[in-house]
């Protein structure tokens, strides 16, 4: 077999692999990082020896980084946080003091060296950003406000990675003026390149995506280049490719396109990170992985139970409820995958060797799998344990001043029907959030007062951005019968939906599927729509003789047709 035969022959098997256990980490509700990392140490050194780490894996897996990070600073909205911002500053800067000096004492008790330490503390304080992220978002969970708080928390954790990142990209760590020295270059040119991805977010950015969103290959080619045009800036600066593609990301970030960028770049993503993760596996060996199986076990489980009582300590302190800090902490007890990128990076620069990176990997695969049962089940736990929490309880600790969305529509779609709408929705629901991919709408529905997500309703994640199925009130006026078909799968039986079409014969297969009320456009002014939307709002009783006048008509229209 050639070289380039066998390249390809143990890329294919790597893919396959990692597609095998991904699916059975979902059935056994693991996250596939997880099974990304089993699939590098099955088909690696550790088990069947069967795939080298070649120089394309290697490169993927830099771009798999890249790309990781890239995705990390998108997610990174910093107006979703703005009305928690200061008891989750608070929270973060004593968390990553505190949380730091328990990783630091943990190796030193477990008989590290000192720079074995150093590397150790510094890798086992982050938040595992992609999982919580993922879990909380599939639990509907992520706008709560124990979500927005650890959302907050991890959100200064990933400035700290990306400085630790460009901090042991540098060429030596030996004595503590150089340290000094670095770090202050370090957050010089992060500034000044964040303050450039910052002012093109605002001056930039939003021209140039208004521009090609109609063209989704060029949305997405864009949004990449963007991405490869700041790594190469840093590149150019002496600072990690991690770093520009984390600033590019940032930038992004706080666009209007954000929500839909990230659904377009999340599939690349997800590939890059599938080689990734692997790789870590395919460098290490068993006597690597395993040297320090009995002080990861027990750094395990120190680290976890310390890492929740500090939370709870801190979330408490700001005056949360027990409930707020219980849920807010118990998401937060796991050694992040970001530990191996680091740990990586150190040993790539020879600050520590593989035996560091096995112990690394295997404290991740621990307190992964188990804070993910953490998570899944964190109401359930806390019904068992909120009679111990009783002493926690107070007068002055409250949750109120979070927003919710409590009583909320989501509207579908942007046309003059719907602006014709606005004002009765706003009298008479608290939250108004629109999702809608014109991008000739953006600037108008920018200055509107709600909630506003571009973007395409078919993505899971932009339906969840919206709280679409805990929402009130689904107001649709997309007419692709595909997607009403969705929408009525997809709400709450309580939620009303009012949805739209052009055709009597599909209104009266919507009704017989479930529609509260169908508007037939270029039949029924947006006038009507609004008082009928008035009238149920109330509870007027004329709202159901109106929905029985309008199903009379679909079905006597229907008869005549047929």
């Amino acid at each position: 077999m050639s070289a380039e035969a066998a390249i390809a022959y143990d890329f294919a098997l790597l893919i396959i692999t990692a597609t095998i256990l991904s699916f059975i980490a979902k059935k056994t509700d693991q996250p596939s990082i997880v099974a990304y990392i089993f699939t590098g140490l099955l088909l690696g050194p550790v088990f069947l020896n069967l795939v080298t780490e070649s120089h394309l894996i290697e490169l993927m897996s830099e771009l798999g980084l890249a790309f990781l990070l890239f995705l990390l600073g998108i997610e990174m909205n910093l107006g979703e946080i703005k009305e928690i911002l200061r008891p989750v500053t608070n929270i973060a800067v004593w968390q990553t003091v505190l949380q730091t000096s328990l990783a630091f004492i943990i190796p030193i008790f477990l008989g590290f060296t000192m720079m074995e330490t150093v590397v150790i503390a510094l890798c086992t304080v982050f938040g595992a950003t992609p999982v919580i992220v993922k879990l909380l978002t599939d639990k509907n969970e992520i706008t709560t406000l124990p979500g927005k708080i650890d959302v907050g928390v991890l959100i200064l954790q990933d400035i700290y990675l990306v400085i630790i990142l460009a901090l042991f990209s540098a060429d030596s760590l030996s004595n503590p003026g150089e340290i000094g020295f670095t770090l202050t270059k370090i957050f010089l040119l992060m500034a000044g390149v964040a303050s450039l991805s910052l002012l093109s977010s605002r001056y930039f950015l939003p021209t140039m995506f208004n521009k090609v969103a109609n063209d989704k290959h060029a949305f997405f080619i864009h949004g990449v280049a963007w991405a490869f045009l700041f790594t190469a800036l840093t590149i150019k600066l002496d600072l990690s490719v991690e770093v520009g593609a984390f600033l590019a990301g940032l930038g992004l970030g706080q666009v209007t396109y954000r929500e839909e960028l990230k659904e377009r770049i999340r599939p690349i993503t997800d590939f890059f990170i599938v080689v990734f993760f692997s790789s870590i596996g395919l460098q290490l060996t068993s006597e690597n992985l395993f040297i320090y199986w009995k002080e990861a076990v027990i750094a395990s489980a120190v680290l976890m139970v310390g890492n929740f009582l500090i939370m709870f300590y801190l979330i408490d302190r700001q005056n949360f409820t027990p409930k707020t800090s219980f849920l807010g902490s118990i998401n937060m007890t796991q050694v992040s995958e970001f530990s191996l990128v680091v740990g990586a990076l150190a040993v790539s620069q020879g600050y520590v060797g593989n035996d560091i990176l096995g112990y690394l990997s295997l404290m991740a695969l621990l307190t992964m799998t188990v804070s993910s049962y953490l998570i899944n089940y964190n109401h359930e736990i806390y019904l068992k344990v909120e009679h111990l929490l009783e002493r926690f309880k107070s007068d002055e600790k409250s949750d109120v001043d979070i927003k919710k969305f409590d009583n909320h529509a989501v509207v579908i779609g942007y046309n003059e029907t719907v602006r014709d709408l606005l004002p009765t929705l706003k009298e008479n629901y608290e939250d108004i959030i629109v999702i809608d991919k014109n991008p000739d709408n953006v600037e108008e529905l920018s200055n509107e007062d709600l909630e506003y997500i571009y973007g395409d309703f078919r993505h899971s994640e932009i339906r969840k951005s919206g709280s679409f199925d805990t929402a009130e009130l689904v107001l649709s006026v997309e007419k692709d019968i595909m997607r009403q078909h969705q929408i009525l799968r997809e709400t709450e039986e309580e939620t009303v939906t009012f949805l739209s079409t052009d055709s009597f014969e599909k209104a009266a297969e919507l009704y017989e599927r479930g529609a509260d009320y169908v508007i037939m456009e270029n039949k029924i002014a947006g006038e009507e729509v609004a008082e009928l939307l008035k009238e149920f709002a109330e509870g007027n009783k004329l709202f159901d003789e109106k929905i029985e006048e309008n199903l009379e008509r679909i079905y006597w229209r229907d008869r005549q047709d047929g």
